[in-house]
């Protein structure tokens, strides 16, 4: 079985060790995953020294420092530099140069998010951004908990119910009849009680729903 596990599991190389970096490589250590660090900033190096398999000083804007840094023999490469657009474009193309098959990038703008893309990052993160928004629908309707992006417009929310629906079912909310989107399953604590129509709802019940963000803005609004 140990050996079945060794093989799903990936090696990260993660270029730019600040906040965003470092979280990234400390979590994919804390998974499991053979993680190399690598950050100009001695600092940053010595910081996650004790937490990822090995943690590198060097310039990613360097290919052959790159190289000698063994950043070829891993996965996936996620570009996590901050504010230095140069270093940011220069290390993306040096870990395709390297081969490396999957290449995730942090990216500053949507103009420097359209540049990464054309030049073949596999995907492209723009932090600021995707975190306002995740903010945002929360505060917009305090029952949403949380919320995931599927693509396409499609999103998934899960919303906590409150205790004005407590007792209703779920085919009294008619999920699927007055709104296009429809109940994944509802969560009571550690039970999963799927999606039958005759559940009746208690109040902390957390109910996950799949639609697109204006039907699902339009169906949180009436709860």
């Amino acid at each position: 079985m140990a050996q079945t596990k060794d093989k799903i599991k990936r090696s990260f190389v993660i270029i730019g060790l600040g906040t965003f970096g470092g979280t990234i490589a400390t979590e994919l250590a804390r998974f499991g995953n053979r993680v190399l660090g690598i950050d100009v900033n001695e600092k940053n190096v010595s910081d996650l020294a004790d937490t990822v398999a090995e943690a590198v000083i060097a310039d990613g804007r360097d290919e052959e420092a790159l190289r000698q840094a063994g950043a070829d023999h891993y996965d996936v490469a996620v570009v996590a530099i901050g504010e230095d657009l140069e270093a940011n474009i220069l290390c993306t193309m040096n870990v395709k140069l390297l081969g490396i098959k999957t290449v995730w990038v942090k990216a500053l703008s949507k103009t420097h998010h359209r540049i990464l893309s054309k030049m073949g990052a596999d995907r492209v993160i723009l932090p600021e951004q995707e975190m306002g928004q995740h903010i945002a629908q929360m505060l917009h309707n305090p029952v949403v908990r949380d919320y995931l992006s599927l693509g396409n417009n499609f999103h998934v929310i899960n919303i906590n119910i409150p205790e004005e629906l407590e007792g209703r079912t779920l085919a009294e909310l008619k999920i699927g009849e007055k709104y296009e989107t429809r109940c994944l399953g509802v969560m009571r604590g550690s039970e999963f009680l799927g999606c039958e129509d005759d559940i009746a709802l208690k109040k902390d019940d957390k109910m996950m729903v799949l639609g697109r963000r204006t039907e699902l803005r339009l169906f949180g609004d009436t709860l």
